[in-house]
């Protein structure tokens, strides 16, 4: 069962052309597809990291995040992924929303105005209080971390 929130969006920049905004694609799609809202075309050269605008600015509703997510195919195919994945954008963050490209591949890859380059994940978050302690309680794991519990 999904739930519906609505996510007020502004459009940073005028364009002749504007983008379409970002839906779902299917129907029981998690996220949607961000664009690259540039002029033209921008080329990364390998290990190479760029922010890419999308000429969008959201307002998240109190109690929700909006995660910045690779896609699998230019990840796979290309590459291209995001350093800071995934990326948040906080409910009280007015600016642009950019995406943190960087292409891990050994070839130089070109993008273009309107391209897909990213998935827009809203998701509900929890603010916590934290309690200081001198000791923890005990578990079977412990402080076994990094590969601690098996291959």
């Amino acid at each position: 069962m999904t739930s519906s929130v609505s996510v007020r969006v502004r459009r940073v920049r005028a364009h002749p052309e504007p983008l379409a905004l970002p839906r779902y694609e299917t129907e029981l799609a998690a996220g949607m597809d961000l664009r690259a809202d540039i002029d033209g075309e921008l080329t990364l050269g390998p290990l190479e990291r760029v922010a890419v605008p999308t000429g969008l600015a959201l307002a998240l509703p109190a109690g929700y995040e909006a995660q910045l997510r690779p896609r699998s195919g230019l990840a796979l195919k290309h590459g291209i992924t995001l350093l800071n994945s995934p990326g948040t954008v906080d409910a009280d963050y007015r600016g642009e929303v950019k995406v943190l490209l960087v292409n891990l591949s050994s070839q130089p890859f070109t993008l273009r105005r309107g391209e897909r380059i990213a998935q827009l994940v809203v998701a509900p978050v929890s603010q916590v209080s934290l309690v200081e302690l001198t000791v923890l309680d005990d578990t079977e794991r412990g402080e076994g971390g990094f590969g601690s519990t098996g291959r």
